[in-house]
């Protein structure tokens, strides 16, 4: 038996898994006889075919590999939900009962600063925090854009997150409310 035959066979069985979407071992013995080899070895090509496959539920589904920018976003949004993690901690050490909503957002009035990408500054008020977002109420439109968002941090300093601002709403004369989600964080 030839270990370059069972690559080959195994590349064969990772491209019809990204075609389906998974195999099954049926159709990796199938692949095997379709090279004249032995379908004994089925489990051989899918220890070859690892990397690209997950075995879920009797299926072998296909897994794409994970670029460095897909690795360094996850890694970035890891560092944002432990630096609001440490925020939301800090703050409902000194407040009652967050509020229980579906994405674990908890009330948080705090100044900040708000950095735009043309340099200008703004001083908002946020008015509730989430791992994933925030919510700022300030005189300014910023729908779109994306934009610093310096907050205090609970030892101290500040904490700099680039916001995406997704939606705005006025709530009352001259008064907007601007909803984004978290794209980075900076260390300061």
């Amino acid at each position: 038996m030839n270990v370059n035959n069972l690559q080959g066979v195994a590349e064969q069985v990772v491209r019809r898994a990204e075609r389906q979407g998974h195999v099954v071992a049926k159709e990796v013995r199938e692949e095997l006889t379709r090279a004249g080899l032995d379908d004994a070895l089925w489990k051989d090509v899918l220890a070859l075919a690892r990397s690209s496959l997950s075995y879920r539920n009797g299926r072998y589904h296909y897994s794409a590999p994970v670029s460095d920018r897909v690795r360094a976003e996850q890694s970035q949004q890891r560092d944002i939900q432990s630096a609001v993690s440490r925020i939301i901690e800090h703050h409902q050490s000194g407040a009652g009962q967050p509020e229980r909503r579906e994405q674990g957002r908890v009330d948080f009035v705090q100044v900040v600063k708000v950095v735009t990408e043309d340099e200008r500054e703004f001083t908002l008020l946020t008015r509730d925090l989430s791992p994933t977002g925030l919510r700022l109420i300030g005189t300014r439109r910023l729908l779109g854009q994306k934009v610093r968002v310096l907050i205090p941090a609970p030892e101290g300093g500040h904490l700099d997150f680039v916001l995406r601002v997704l939606w705005t709403c006025p709530v009352g004369e001259d008064l907007i409310e601007n909803g984004g989600t978290f794209l980075e964080i900076h260390q300061a």
